[in-house]
């Protein structure tokens, strides 16, 4: 099991991350895909749903996308900002990824129970800087965060 140390350093990245995507005038959620045994962040991304034009652009999604070809799935841990939704839940569980740090989930829970159920190991942090960015996201534009949940 991953360190409180790493918790630390992985949801600081990914925050860095959701900061990057809003300003870019996107969603601000960020993730990364590190080595559980070591910290090594492998991979990084963040919400590009705004800036690409393609609705499966979620934050979980574009990182496990930069990760590549690999074969070490199961010795990483996804990180989000944010409770990951079905679609990013899925693709975790797809690529049998077997840890996932979550933000916060008070704005948006996500299918937590789905990836516990499939044997999932999930840390929520309720780390208030996560928060902090959604609740922006959700009173400055609340169209934004609409469509993105599919409301």
């Amino acid at each position: 099991m991953p360190s409180e140390r790493f918790h630390n350093a992985w949801i600081d990245a990914a925050i860095e991350q959701a900061e990057n995507s809003w300003s870019q005038g996107g969603i601000p959620i960020g993730s990364v895909l590190a080595r559980a045994d070591s910290g090594e962040i492998v991979a990084r991304g963040h919400n590009e749903r705004v800036q690409s034009g393609d609705p499966t652009a979620h934050a979980e999604v574009s990182c496990i996308r930069h990760a590549g070809r690999r074969r070490d799935w199961a010795e990483l841990t996804l990180t989000s900002t944010l409770s990951p939704c079905c679609m990013c839940s899925g693709t975790a569980l797809l690529f049998r990824i077997p840890r996932v740090v979550i933000g916060e989930n008070r704005t948006f829970l996500g299918a937590e129970e789905w990836m516990r159920s499939q044997g999932v190991e999930l840390t929520v942090l309720d780390d208030p800087r996560c928060v902090a960015l959604m609740e922006r996201l959700i009173r400055e534009k609340p169209d934004l965060w609409a469509e993105d949940i599919g409301e």
